[in-house]
């Protein structure tokens, strides 16, 4: 099977849109989504409506639970929560409705995935984890790879019983070696934070155990317009370029 997984896309249509028609050409699946699909971006509502259109099955993120759980939002930064209260006025009554369905994780084909951190965490970040946190996470998936998003940034970890091995992932392939288990960090559609700014997603081959990243351009100077139309943080714009 071939999975494509996307996360973070925060509201970017534009950058949802190029990812999607990349992925046409791609032969694949399934795409599933890692969550945080709105926040900071322009255009919450039309990217879960895009999801739900092309049936692609996602996870809860961290936004969508401060967006039906206002007691989160104390956890988010002043520029953060301006973002979640946006898409909570701009929201429909039906998309409030989908975001309340998510589920915190989900399995496919002997993987996992996950937002935050394994096995169902949307909040936990990679960073933020201990090897031996790392080690009893996957190791409560059952699965040997995992997917998470969260930190807008592409890293694979590598784990064994001896050590954790932290790996860049660039654009290209990699292929995933029986043994150790993997967790690996997507990156972002719609809010990069490493130093490309183009859309980042994977493709993972459960067969062949080939993991494809890829990197797609769009229109950022749009994206980013958006953004400040609606009112919303110059900052969340400014990260796009």
């Amino acid at each position: 099977m071939r999975l494509a997984v996307v996360s973070d896309i925060h509201g970017n249509l534009d950058a949802l849109e190029s990812v999607l028609a990349d992925i046409s050409s791609a032969s694949v699946d399934e795409i599933i989504s890692l969550g945080d699909n709105i926040g900071y971006g322009a255009e919450p509502e039309a990217v879960l409506r895009r999801l739900q259109s092309a049936s692609i099955p996602s996870i809860l993120g961290n936004h969508e639970l401060a967006v039906i759980d206002p007691s989160v939002r104390k956890w988010f930064n002043p520029l953060a929560r301006k973002s979640i209260l946006h898409a909570v006025a701009h929201l429909s009554d039906g998309a409030i409705q989908y975001l309340h369905t998510l589920p915190t994780s989900l399995h496919r084909d002997g993987c996992w995935f996950v937002h935050g951190f394994p096995p169902n965490s949307p909040t936990i970040y990679l960073f933020q984890a201990s090897d031996d946190d790392i080690r009893e996470g996957l190791a409560a998936t059952g699965c040997p790879i995992c997917f998470v998003g969260h930190t807008h940034i592409l890293e694979m970890l590598i784990v064994d019983t001896c050590a954790v091995e932290h790996q860049e992932l660039t654009c290209g392939a990699v292929l995933l070696e029986d043994g150790p288990r993997y967790l690996i960090n997507i990156g972002s559609v719609g809010q990069p934070r490493d130093r490309n700014r183009d859309a980042k997603y994977v493709i993972f081959d459960t067969d062949s155990t080939m993991l494809e990243v890829h990197y797609v351009s769009y229109d950022r100077e749009a994206a980013s317009r958006k953004i400040i139309a609606a009112g919303l943080p110059n900052a969340h714009a400014a990260r796009l370029l």
